[in-house]
């Protein structure tokens, strides 16, 4: 499916930045800033971290207006969330905590599986609140469907706890159109965390028109397809990004090859193929919030820089194309299978 944005689309997003626009996220959800600040890298997943870096990082986020900071329980066993709590002290008003859980790790590091039933559910929460240091998260998400807990009763649990202040909005990341529709069925949806890319576009054809039926938005992930298109290179075997068949073997060659021709695209403009890559995400509709996943102050002002880069229509046209071409799947079998979203 080719969708590309309109000229007056594409004019908002170029005038984000000085006018200052805010997104809604969904009909019931919060006005965010136009880009959420992803956290998970600060803490593992793609090879060694400064703490001392990540933390300056937020509190550049925040006093550049960003609002929404993504974590995860599970992100660095717990350590992800601790980090954030010493980057908020003194500053928790104006962020926007956005939380997932439900993923199983065992002492070594590897994923057991999912568990949201709703016993899990608040335990997760509490001990979330804990690490974190709150009374309360702003937005809750199970991380993948648990096939053994019918959605229901996952967003019962924690429509309870938004009835009990710990909890002020409900998401969800990863789900398919059915668990979707159910779920907001039992509480209003603010969001769905999803990844969406020039290169993964999988939601376009049947979840994005749901979502925009329903009043949910999306905030994307895996905007830069995990550094894939801003040509990082993997860091060593802590990197798991070296196990994704986007950027291993013949693949990543022949990926790495398409990346440089769209930065050719880009250098034309006199911008990175990262601010390219994060405008076009941007220009795909006002109820779309890119998660960028900056670890250092450098890499998020080249992330916030995009929302004054704008996107030629014709550029637009000229990077699906070369998009197109990219092989391989955004995981492994097996993390592929736990994907809701792409059944």
């Amino acid at each position: 499916m080719t969708h590309t944005a309109s000229s007056s689309a594409m004019n908002d997003i170029a005038t984000s930045t000085t006018g200052g626009a805010l997104r809604q996220l969904g009909a019931t959800g919060p006005q965010v800033f136009p880009i959420a600040l992803g956290c998970m890298g600060m803490s593992g997943m793609y090879g060694a971290s400064d703490d001392a870096e990540s933390i300056r990082t937020i509190h550049e986020a925040l006093e550049r207006g960003v609002t929404v900071l993504d974590t995860g329980d599970f992100y660095g066993m717990g350590r992800n969330e601790l980090l954030v709590k010493r980057a908020l002290d003194g500053r928790r008003h104006g962020a926007l905590i956005s939380v997932k859980f439900g993923a199983l790790r065992g002492p070594d590091g590897s994923w057991l599986g999912m568990d949201n039933r709703p016993m899990a559910v608040k335990n997760a929460l509490a001990h979330t609140l804990t690490r974190l240091g709150v009374d309360h998260v702003d937005i809750y998400r199970p991380a993948r469907l648990d096939p053994q807990v019918p959605i229901e009763d996952t967003i019962g649990a924690i429509a309870d706890l938004v009835k009990a202040g710990y909890v002020r909005h409900i998401g969800l990341s990863e789900m398919g159109v059915d668990t979707i529709r159910r779920a907001h069925a039992v509480h209003p949806i603010v969001d769905v965390q999803i990844e969406y890319s020039l290169i993964t576009r999988g939601l376009e054809a049947k979840i994005l028109p749901v979502l925009r039926e329903l009043g949910i938005a999306v905030t994307a992930y895996g905007v830069l397809s995990r550094g894939l298109l801003s040509g990082s290179a993997t860091t060593g075997a802590s990197d798991f990004r070296a196990r994704l068949p986007r950027f291993a073997g013949e693949a990543g060659e022949r990926n790495r090859a398409l990346v440089e021709r769209m930065r050719a695209v880009a250098e034309a403009r006199g911008v990175s193929p990262s601010q390219l890559a994060i405008a076009w995400v941007l220009a795909q509709g006002q109820d779309i919030v890119p998660v960028m996943g900056a670890r250092t102050v450098v890499q998020l002002e080249e992330a916030l820089s995009a929302l004054g880069c704008g996107l030629r229509e014709e550029e637009g046209r000229r990077l699906e194309e070369i998009a197109g071409e990219i092989t391989g799947a955004r995981y492994d079998a097996h993390a592929m299978g736990m994907l809701d979203s792409e059944r």
